[in-house]
């Protein structure tokens, strides 16, 4: 659960002839992000995001760059900066979109994020809340390996915190594997990550 961070980099095969400036921002965008130069990436994605207010994407990967960058942060004011930069752009992110599955999985990561901070403090306020978020994400998108994955993995989280076997659901983390091959994005710039770290899920829990 310490390890719940899904990242949705992609290498995007478009052609640099004749891509719109969305385009080559996004991708350049993504491009610092694979280069783990990920302020630049959270503000070429927020600027990007002030010049198309309709486009969900933006805000959303600047909310989930904040989001993975909070996981191994120990700073609590740095924390909480990063936190609230998510918040706010998920929020705006939100507003656009209805019935996203990766929304809910997103928010799902910050709150756990919390969690993985102080479990003590944050455990109980949120964990029914992560539930059931990933919960609807799995009505919404059972087919999106990315919710079949965080949705497992969490499961397996708060069965080992209870003391509970997990192997009952390396089900289904292998299923999100194979889900990764066949899954088609909406668009190029859609989130379609997350394989390698399913894999490292599999070898770390399940391949025993």
């Amino acid at each position: 659960m310490k390890h719940l961070i899904l990242i949705t980099l992609t290498l995007l095969a478009l052609s640099a002839s004749g891509q719109s400036n969305y385009e080559k921002g996004m991708q350049k965008a993504f491009d610092l992000w694979s280069e783990q130069k990920t302020t630049e990436a959270a503000n070429l994605f927020e600027r990007i995001a002030q010049a198309e207010p309709d486009d969900w994407l933006p805000p959303f990967y600047v909310a989930q760059i904040h989001v993975l960058s909070s996981f191994s942060e120990k700073d609590k004011e740095k924390m909480i900066q990063h936190m609230k930069t998510a918040r706010d752009f998920l929020n705006d992110a939100q507003r656009l979109t209805q019935d996203n599955a990766e929304m809910l999985v997103l928010e799902a990561q910050l709150l756990t994020a919390w969690v993985v901070y102080d479990g003590q403090q944050y455990g109980m306020k949120y964990s029914s809340k992560i539930a059931d978020l990933y919960q609807k994400a799995s009505q919404l998108a059972p087919n999106n390996p990315r919710v079949v994955l965080g949705k497992a993995e969490w499961d397996m989280g708060s069965a080992r915190y209870f003391g509970k076997p997990t192997q009952l659901y390396c089900e289904d983390i292998a299923r999100a594997l194979q889900l990764f091959t066949t899954f088609k994005p909406a668009g190029p710039f859609h989130p379609q990550g997350g394989k390698e770290y399913a894999q490292q899920v599999w070898e770390q829990n399940c391949n025993q």
